[in-house]
């Protein structure tokens, strides 16, 4: 596949971290310019992250742009420009709860934080082990498991050092894989989402939502929990730092995320003619 698919593309999906942001957590002026000018060009430019629309804004922002984002791998996906909700697929407080449990049973110092929407409730604040929202905001709330599991959760979050998660990891996997979504991105980082989601799910509800289909989408991205996104999409980008099997899916490789890979992509596939 080379140069020439720009007239197909109406909507271009796009990673955060390890994608569109470099190591130091930007976004270079002349790929922000780039992907500003594709968005006035038409092309519906959207972020697709595991982050909450918190620690998105500032990328939107400053990215100028007006759609609807993907956040938390999918499980919600976030109107910006109203501050409201466009979908929402949480789970079960008591699901999280029994999750909560096995995982403590089994590590009792495990880090335990839950996203609802867009509000980060924890029963323990340690920076010890941490994501990069946590090291740019607080939680909203700290206090014990039973004052705010009694709702619906949008991501659960376990944390602590890489043997312990990777333990973790497959204790919990056998017993709950047929409820929920466990995303291991980040070696000191479980993400559990409900089982149905998928940065796929939501990209299809999004592209659907603008009237475009799946064959004029791009999705570019890095991790594994991108790949779905990747083989929904009409065309498919990894950067040169992803996981092997997203460069497999991809069909073609961008340089690296330090290197300005999403500006060379929308170069390549002629966004910028």
């Amino acid at each position: 596949m080379g140069k020439g698919r720009s007239a197909s593309i109406a909507l271009l999906a796009v990673d955060l971290d390890g994608t569109l942001l470099d190591d130091a957590k930007r976004v270079d002026r002349l790929t922000a310019a780039a992907l500003r000018t594709v968005a006035s060009r038409g092309v519906r430019v959207v972020i697709a992250s595991a982050r909450p629309p918190r620690s998105v804004r500032p990328f939107h922002t400053l990215l100028g742009l007006d759609t609807l984002q993907i956040n938390y791998n999918g499980a919600l996906i976030w109107d910006e420009p109203r501050r409201s909700v466009f979908f929402h697929q949480p789970m079960a407080p008591g699901l999280v709860r029994r999750i909560i449990m096995v995982a403590r049973e089994a590590f009792a110092d495990v880090l335990v934080s839950c996203e609802v929407v867009d509000r980060w409730f924890t029963d323990r604040f340690d920076q010890t082990y941490t994501t990069e929202t946590g090291r740019l905001f607080r939680p909203d709330v700290i206090a014990p498991l039973d004052d705010f599991l009694n709702q619906p959760i949008t991501k659960l979050m376990l944390l602590g050092d890489s043997d312990t998660i990777s333990a973790l990891h497959n204790v919990l996997q056998p017993q709950f894989a047929r409820h929920v979504n466990i995303v291991r991105a980040d070696p000191q980082l479980l993400q559990i989402m409900d089982r149905r989601v998928s940065k796929a799910d939501a990209l299809h509800r999004v592209a659907s939502h603008y009237g475009v289909p799946m064959s004029s989408v791009m999705a570019i991205g890095d991790a594994a929990n991108d790949l779905p996104m990747l083989q929904a999409a009409g065309v498919a980008v990894a950067v040169a730092n992803a996981h092997p099997l997203v460069k497999q899916a991809a069909h073609w490789v961008a340089p690296s995320n330090n290197e300005s890979g999403v500006r060379a992509a929308i170069e390549f596939f002629g966004l910028l003619d």
